[in-house]
């Protein structure tokens, strides 16, 4: 039954699809569809507003309009449903004969002294700046010994592969947690990096993202698990072009 009352209306031209007002919808009314944010039902939709402060580009407002009425038990469903194929798509994933690589920590020695610190790493010759396993930010525990008082890189997949020179210019030096705010479990992100900043004590934060719009909400996921974890942690944002290029 359609009723006139206050519902959500986004902006398709301003919508970046930064995601950044998916997590703050409980309701899960709001995804990312073709790269745009998206009212997926209007009975999904409280009317409340909390994803407005979420938008960098004030796409999201609240209008006042015929919808369907919010349905209450339709969410409970539907968030349930979501918790059942989250659960099934893990059953699924294939697993390591070894175990997951979460299981086996793993620090490696860096150079030491200062002119080896400073001597710049060379790709040619299978020289690495990477100091710990694993890597993915699913899979490493906020306990992990490598991240204590750590300066810390939280880059994009797609960015790590893109820069030319990522272990010299962006990684040496720093501990990494690499994903995909696109594919993976936003919320999952921000409660992860929150418990981190709790008990790691990171000195410092850069993130790498390419200007595309599935990677630009991750600043904003480690602003937001910041202020979960109530601390202020020097960040340093750096933006790439599909080629690698420095843009922002």
């Amino acid at each position: 039954m359609k009723v006139l009352r206050k519902i959500i209306e986004i902006d398709e031209e301003k919508c970046d699809g930064c995601g950044n007002c998916v997590p703050s919808c409980a309701e899960g009314a709001i995804q990312i569809i073709d790269g745009k944010a998206k009212v997926i039902k209007d009975q999904y939709c409280d009317g409340l507003g909390a994803c407005l402060g979420e938008c960098p580009q004030d796409a999201l407002k609240l209008v006042e309009r015929e919808a369907d009425e919010f349905d209450e038990a339709a969410v409970e469903a539907f968030l349930e449903e979501q918790k059942k194929q989250q659960a099934q798509q893990k059953k699924a994933a294939p697993k390591l004969d070894c175990g997951c690589a979460s299981t086996h920590l793993k620090t490696f020695p860096v150079a030491g002294g200062c002119q080896e610190a400073n001597k710049p790493v060379d790709i040619s010759t299978g020289t690495s700046a990477l100091s710990h396993w694993p890597v993915q930010i699913r899979l490493i525990p906020p306990t992990a010994p490598f991240l204590k008082d750590a300066d810390l890189l939280i880059t994009a997949d797609c960015a790590a592969v893109s820069a030319p020179s990522f272990h010299n210019d962006y990684l040496k030096g720093k501990v990494v947690m690499m994903g995909c705010p696109k594919f993976d479990d936003v919320d999952s992100y921000v409660e992860k990096f929150a418990q981190i900043f709790k008990v790691a004590g990171i000195k410092s934060i850069t993130t790498l993202i390419m200007e595309v719009p599935c990677c630009s909400g991750l600043p904003g996921l480690v602003e937001k698990a910041m202020a979960l974890a109530g601390v202020e942690i020097p960040m340093e944002q750096v933006v790439i072009s599909a080629r690698g290029d420095v843009v922002q």
